[in-house]
């Protein structure tokens, strides 16, 4: 049966991509009677495995893969820039895909890549089962972290953003400016939020202002979810008197939920979110904003990996952020406004 994929044997199996993984590499805990199943399946769908379920050691094209999660991001344009940037000097050429946050997506991608014989990939990896990018070591392909890291895989080399320290530096100026109540828009631990809401919650502790639950919204990766999150902070809170936004999304619901609830920016309600993009200068009033070095992390993550990276694990490349202070977050004035107590 010709195009048959691993997504058909994880789904004609009753398990997921990540387990038929293991199973055709022979890498990671499986149990026996799924790994029974899961070449019955193969068996049946005429699966023929490959370059990466095989671990085959073929002829490379000279190209890299690079994994992103979103195209159209901004962030992820920008990565992109300074990744193409460091292969055009090298004369090497980049096969390009996303993931949509999907690990099944994810894995897919992988495999053709794996196929199409690249020398290596760079990846802002949502697959946190670390058998998925071992599978692909083995074959010989060089891989790079860039943005996010995999747990139990030390020996990938990364290129990071400061998050801690970005996210650090607006809780510390909102707090200069006398804020205490503080909201924070976030997403779920897949979306790759975690780590910046983590770093909010100890920056809080760490300036001794009380941690209240009621003061997180998580939306889903969607434009609706993350206005209805934003929507239901402000109406849920109207003592709350500032906001970060855990990524640029959601500072764009935050500002049209603040505009059609009628909540002046920074009279009422001070905004700030982590992630700069090019509309962020261009909002009324601008966006205070934490820039990530995208394209520098790009440029690097690239260098590592035409640096055969596998032969010089080490600790994450981290690069620091900048806070951008623009007009969209205020001093507490002791005045109530529109009602709103401060």
């Amino acid at each position: 049966m010709g195009g048959v994929t691993i997504k058909d044997v994880a789904a004609a199996a009753g398990v997921g991509i990540a387990t038929v993984s293991r199973v055709l590499s022979g890498s990671g805990p499986v149990s026996e009677a799924t790994r029974q199943r899961v070449l019955a399946a193969a068996s049946a769908l005429e699966y023929r495995p490959s370059a990466l379920g095989r671990g085959l050691k073929t002829r490379r094209t000279g190209g890299m893969g690079l994994l992103v999660t979103d195209a159209a991001d901004p962030f992820c344009a920008e990565l992109t820039a300074g990744v193409l940037a460091c292969a055009r000097t090298q004369g090497a050429h980049v096969i390009l895909d996303a993931t949509r946050e999907d690990p099944e997506a994810e894995a897919e991608a992988l495999e053709r890549l794996a196929e199409q014989r690249v020398e290596g990939v760079i990846a802002m990896p949502v697959q946190r089962d670390p058998a998925v990018w071992q599978a692909l070591i083995r074959l010989g392909l060089s891989v790079v972290f860039v943005g996010r890291t995999v747990p139990g895989l030390p020996a990938v080399p990364g290129v990071l953003a400061d998050e801690a320290g970005g996210v650090r530096s607006v809780v510390e100026y909102l707090a200069g400016l006398g804020h205490r109540r503080i909201g924070f828009l976030g997403g779920r631990a897949a979306d790759g939020l975690a780590q910046r809401e983590e770093a909010f919650r100890a920056a809080l502790a760490d300036l001794g202002i009380a941690t209240e639950e009621d003061l997180f919204a998580r939306a889903r990766p969607t434009a609706d979810s993350a206005y209805a999150a934003a929507a239901s902070l402000f109406q849920r809170r109207p003592d709350l008197t500032a906001v970060v936004a855990g990524g640029h999304r959601l500072g764009e619901a935050a500002v049209l939920a603040a505009r059609e609830l009628t909540l002046r920016v920074p009279a009422d309600v001070s905004i700030a979110i982590v992630e700069d993009v090019p509309w962020s200068e261009l909002c009324d009033p601008p966006l205070t904003a934490v820039a990530h070095p995208a394209r520098d992390m790009g440029y690097r993550a690239c260098e590592l990996l035409l640096r055969a990276p596998s032969r010089a694990p080490g600790r994450p490349v981290v690069l620091a952020t900048e806070l951008m202070v623009r007009a969209s977050c205020g001093p507490i004035t002791g005045s109530p406004r529109t009602g709103r107590s401060r």
